[in-house]
């Protein structure tokens, strides 16, 4: 049976892999030695949504209390953004460890000590599985498939050790939902679950099912890269550095072998590949070979930390002050294209946290509209399409407490954007060829930059 396959290096020509054995490459870590303790890996799941609320909980062994999740909570109060709580939290008798997705805590219970790598994948490949099947991966999604979502964890972990966690397998084994195969179980008291094991489950390529066959032959790559930046005041850059990640849509007849090859791979600082890419292949020619997993996949992540390989893709000019006499202040922001390559910057977003003493803001933009939300101190400038003749304008008053002190720190800017057919970094594709198979598929290359964690500092 196929077992959880980490984003660390991997061969594709591993041989098959049962419960008791998990073939993953040993460059980066020695997986072998860990699967003793993998094996009572995870004890409990807990789904908890924004609010703080557990939804759903599943148990693997004995059942463990809702209570321990108070740690959890704590430090989720203690923490300013939901995104800053630590994946890794020891409590006297358990470790609690976690992922935030789609405003979605996935925290597992651990009861000895295991590889924390190994579990956050596994929860990110709990979140990547529901997304795949209902289309997103929300608290209501959820809620209205929690029956798959149970067979889909019964599946995904045995025992507390993962096994099937490819999407293409558990399809096989559980069948996406429809309106009609829920009316069907509904009036039948069927389930989803298929009677015959997956096809990939017995082979040595166990992310690929046997005999697909399609009419129209396609496989179409996307690039996105995400800027994580901060800037002084000044505008100089404290540090930069690019997440990027290449996501696949490849329907292709019978057992394709394929080669992506890039323009200029030097670049790239850290990879971590899909386990169908031919590790030893990489590291020799820098270039991708692979049998492909049928449908969507994530086929690489890597990241470009060379602040000088990071271009900077917007100016700001900004001016926020609070005076010492008086309740108020000035706030003035303009924004203008930078290192674009000649593409239009879209759904620019401007998102300043005000000092709690702010009680409201009388500003004018001359492109786009602002909202200032009382009861956070939030002020949000939806900017749009950046037009490079003529620049975008936000200034105006602040008004503050009458009496309250001078906020002692001007607040930060949070800029969100993004910039399509281009890959900051610069990264492209060269060519796409296919081997094994006689027919010539339609192939693709999307390209798309956005801003992750970009901050401007006044």
């Amino acid at each position: 049976m196929t077992c959880l396959y980490l984003r660390a290096h991997s061969s594709a020509g591993a041989s098959s892999v049962s419960r008791q054995s998990c073939h993953i490459d040993t460059e980066l870590y020695s997986w072998h030695s860990h699967l003793d303790l993998a094996a009572e890996m995870i004890h409990s799941l807990f789904l908890i949504n924004h609010s703080g609320d557990i939804f759903l909980e599943k148990h693997w062994k004995s059942v463990i209390g809702r209570s321990v999740c108070d740690y959890f909570f704590e430090v989720k109060e203690k923490a300013v953004d939901p995104e800053n709580v630590p994946p890794v939290l020891q409590t006297p008798h358990h470790y609690l460890i976690s992922i935030y997705r789609g405003k979605l805590f996935f925290l597992s219970v651990i009861q000895t000590e295991v590889p924390p790598l190994f579990v956050i994948e596994f929860l990110h490949r709990v979140a990547d599985t529901i997304q795949d099947y209902f289309g997103e991966c929300s608290e209501n999604v959820i809620k209205d498939n929690v029956v798959t979502v149970y067979e889909l964890l019964e599946e995904m972990l045995d025992n507390g050790f993962p096994l099937a966690t490819e999407s293409n397998v558990l399809k096989e084994m559980i069948r996406p939902p429809t309106i009609l195969r829920t009316v069907v179980n509904t009036l039948t008291g069927g389930s989803n679950v298929g009677d015959t094991l997956p096809t990939g489950q017995l082979s040595n390529i166990p992310w690929r099912r046997a005999g697909v066959k399609y009419t129209n032959n396609e496989a179409y790559f996307d690039v996105i890269e995400e800027i994580d930046a901060i800037l002084d005041k000044s505008g100089t850059t404290v540090c930069a550095e690019i997440q990027g990640v290449i996501e696949a849509c490849v329907r292709l007849t019978g057992m394709p072998d394929l080669t992506l090859s890039f323009m200029n791979p030097r670049l790239l600082d850290d990879v971590s590949f899909h386990p169908c890419v031919r590790f030893k292949r990489w590291e020799s020619e820098r270039v991708l070979s692979f049998i492909p997993p049928d449908g969507n996949f994530t086929l690489m992540n890597y990241h470009v930390s060379s602040q000088n390989l990071v271009a900077i893709p917007v100016w700001v000019k900004q001016s926020i002050s609070f005076f010492e006499s008086g309740p108020s202040g000035r706030l003035d922001i303009t924004i203008g294209p930078k290192q674009t390559m000649g593409k239009t910057v879209e759904n620019l977003k401007v998102t300043i946290h005000m000092p709690k003493t702010v009680v409201s803001a009388n500003l004018t933009a001359t492109q786009g509209n602002y909202t200032f939300d009382l009861a956070t101190k939030v002020v949000v400038w939806d900017i749009g399409k950046l037009n490079p003749q003529k620049l975008p304008n936000l200034r105006g008053s602040l008004s503050t407490q009458t009496g309250a002190p001078k906020p002692d720190d001007n607040p930060s800017l949070n800029i969100d954007l993004k910039i399509q057919q281009l890959a900051i970094s610069g990264l492209k594709v060269s060519r796409l060829d296919m081997y094994g198979e006689k027919y010539k598929p339609f192939k693709g290359v999307k390209y798309l930059t956005k801003a992750g964690k970009f901050q401007v500092r006044t």
